[in-house]
């Protein structure tokens, strides 16, 4: 007697968009920097740099060139991602694209998300099939992964067997010169492709836990005037000390929470790919983890960084992890049939998620 095949949602491509303008750490030491109050940072921009650094392990970042917006970003990174899946893109049944701000030109800080970008993505890569659903995800940092469980619940209900999800932001276009949260943001995307298959063994997407919190954390993230009170517009906002503590309490507990939903333990998951916010943060996160199962020694190569050289791109940090790692572009990291592999984000809304995936 035959088990009985279930379907699942297996990623059979991938692709990034890792913009080619590098913006170096020396690049912010002559801006002006000023506290919330408006009053001027005096610290030296040297010093301001190398303690950024010191903080968060970011010595530069990938920024968009002037012409680019993030729905072009979002077509380089699913071109790549159909390609390598071998797909006809007539063939998909939903493009879901996870982004924040939407089309922000360079030099404007009006976002452009009429029409979605899901629907320009899908316009640009040519595709002219209309049972082709296009639409966007925003949900702060944590829109890809949440895009993926929908994506998810498409193809297991049978709904769907070809889903196309993106993750694309253009972050720096939005950061107030005059706060130093500035140097943290980037620019980038990354797609992937995940397909229907039946299986008698769990394979692709497993079990996921998401949580949103406003009661009293509805704010950590935000949009707000400059901190030059004689600057107009408003600018992505971050209470950096309170969203770190807010990180550390939550993310550890979700990713536990999705382990024992999967009747897993720590030592069955191979790498943690979690959103590339602050390296420091991410560390601590790491440690809570450990600590939550007993472990004192805490085994950093499960967990990939790319925050030093690439900054925080939103969105796209968690797919360009996985697609670097599974082309072999992410030194001393690999991923083999079998593995478990954990993602998880957190960010704006506050939002965190979290999903196991495990290599076909």
């Amino acid at each position: 007697m035959c088990a009985k095949q279930s379907i699942y949602a297996v990623i059979t491509g991938s692709g990034s968009y890792i913009p080619p303008v590098v913006v170096k750490n020396s690049e912010f030491e002559n801006n002006i920097f000023m506290n919330e109050d408006g009053s001027r940072i005096e610290t030296p921009g040297k010093e301001i740099t190398d303690k950024f650094e010191q903080i968060t392990d970011i010595i530069e970042r990938r920024v968009a060139p002037e012409g680019v917006v993030t729905s072009d970003m979002a077509t380089y990174a699913a071109e790549e991602a159909i390609n390598t899946a071998g797909i006809d893109k007539e063939k998909l049944d939903y493009i879901i694209v996870a982004h924040n701000l939407g089309d922000m030109k360079k030099g404007s800080l009006y976002p452009d998300i009429l029409p979605t970008l899901a629907s320009r993505v899908k316009s640009k890569l040519g595709i002219k099939n209309p049972n082709a659903v296009a639409y966007d995800m925003t949900f702060g940092c944590p829109g890809w992964t949440q895009a993926m469980i929908q994506a998810n619940y498409y193809i297991k209900s049978g709904d769907a067997k070809k889903v196309l999800v993106i993750g694309a932001d253009t972050v720096s276009r939005s950061v107030d010169p005059h706060d130093r949260d500035i140097m943290i943001f980037a620019d980038g995307a990354s797609a992937t492709i995940l397909e229907a298959r039946e299986s008698e063994e769990p394979v692709g997407m497993l079990k996921h836990i998401a949580r949103t919190d406003t009661a009293d954390y509805l704010d950590l993230l935000q949009m707000g005037p400059s901190y030059n009170p004689e600057q107009d517009g408003i600018y992505l906002k971050m209470l950096g000390r309170k969203l770190y503590n807010y990180a550390l309490t939550y993310v550890p507990l979700v990713a536990q929470q999705c382990l024992t939903k999967n009747d897993m333990q720590l030592q069955d998951v191979k790498k943690v790919l979690i959103h590339q916010a602050n390296a420091k943060m991410d560390e601590a996160i790491l440690k809570r983890i450990f600590r939550l199962y007993g472990e004192k020694e805490v085994d950093l190569n499960v967990m990939p960084m790319t925050i030093r050289t690439l900054g925080n791109s939103s969105v796209a940090t968690v797919p360009t992890l996985y697609d670097l790692i599974v082309k072999g572009q992410l030194k001393g990291h690999e991923l083999q049939s079998g593995d478990n592999v954990m993602m998880t984000s957190v960010g704006a809304g506050m939002n965190i998620n979290a999903f196991m995936y495990k290599m076909p």
